[in-house]
């Protein structure tokens, strides 16, 4: 593990060392981002805990955790099945992957450290196994929600399968690269929920915001026949039974709601928007942050040298998924760690 070499800046730094360095971290600044982002998703997962209580907490007669519109929806086995996958498989492995960012586990319990990455991979793909299962009508199922969701989906299967192919050919710098990227766009829900929150409050002041509803949704929210046909009487023909799949509109309103139909269309609305915004502010943000820290991954990637030297792997330091292998960037040198070599183009001209 790297170790200051520049005496503290002062005595709230000294102080400060005595806390990260024995959990691996060097710097200051990467343990307070650690703190922040992954004390975030560490918290938020643990007092989520309680929603695997299925129908005592998360689906509850009175007061659900969840949304009351979709708990309507969970009656279906098929989707059921796929939010109690969801929850029991990404409570847990969002738990287990904020120790796989702790430094002093990555050194020095490196056993752990492949069990657990196992387990979380294993985790997340069945968590998004679930999310796929339940996205029709996730938060509403709009378009927009399930083409966001399906993006999540993606991008977090994809980053976390790059990162498996990066660890498996020692590409250890990559392979942080990528497994930042996988779990800051799953953070996202968690910065969705804030702009959620937001957002249905801000639409409800305003006003004039609606959504059609079914009608078989409206009485299950309501919870009263009479009260239902009273505020939504574009329902009578569902209730005379004439047309099963008759709709209503239904007013936007978190704040001073007629009923739990307007809540939860204020917040349905709102998810679709909060989910695109969320994740395109983490995908910037990991991004920024690996481009701020160029002289961490040189480091690793040293490292991952002289790891690929002793498998006697081809391509030493570039053996894994790298732009100097798949693309046209310069060709990467151990020799020279500020990394100014020729491009790959040029030296494999001058080769041939």
């Amino acid at each position: 593990m790297a170790r200051p070499t520049r005496p503290p800046a002062n005595a709230f730094v000294f102080q400060l060392r005595k806390v990260y360095n024995p959990i691996g971290f060097s710097h200051g600044y990467n343990f307070v981002l650690f703190v922040i982002f992954f004390g975030a998703l560490l918290g938020f997962s643990l007092s989520r805990l309680m929603y695997l209580d299925f129908d005592g907490v998360f689906c509850a007669a009175s007061e659900p955790a969840a949304l009351p519109s979709e708990c309507f929806f969970y009656k279906n086995n098929v989707e059921k099945f796929g939010i109690i996958l969801h929850l029991v498989a990404i409570l847990p492995g969002s738990i287990l992957a904020c120790w796989q960012f702790v430094p002093a586990i990555r050194h020095k319990a490196i056993i752990l450290h492949r069990i657990n990455g196992y387990i979380v991979i294993l985790l997340s793909l069945a968590s998004t196994a679930g999310v796929l299962m339940i996205t029709r009508h996730a938060a509403g199922g709009s378009l927009e929600t399930q083409a966001g969701l399906g993006l999540l989906s993606i991008m977090f299967v994809a980053s976390l399968l790059l990162a498996f192919i990066n660890i498996k050919r020692l590409q250890i710098e990559q392979h942080r690269a990528w497994m930042l990227r996988a779990w800051f766009y799953a953070g996202s829900i968690i910065t969705l929920r804030l702009i959620q929150i937001v957002s249905a409050i801000l639409l409800s002041s305003i006003g004039k915001f609606q959504a059609a509803r079914r009608c078989d949704l409206l009485e299950y929210l309501v919870e009263d026949v009479n009260k239902t046909r009273e505020l939504y009487p574009a329902c009578e023909p569902y209730f005379l039974g004439q047309n099963v799949n008759q709709h209503a509109v239904v007013d936007a309103d978190f704040t001073h709601p007629s009923s739990a139909a307007e809540a939860a269309v204020a917040l349905e609305i709102s998810f679709g928007m909060a989910l695109w915004i969320a994740l395109a502010v983490h995908a910037v943000g990991v991004e920024i942050y690996l481009h701020l820290t160029p002289a961490e991954a040189n480091r690793i990637r040293h490292f991952s040298y002289k790891r690929q030297l002793e498998a006697g792997m081809k391509h030493p330091g570039r053996a894994g998924i790298t732009s100097d292998r798949i693309g046209d960037a310069v060709i990467w040198n151990p020799e020279d760690k500020n990394q100014h070599p020729k491009s790959k183009g040029g030296l494999e001209a001058a080769q041939a």
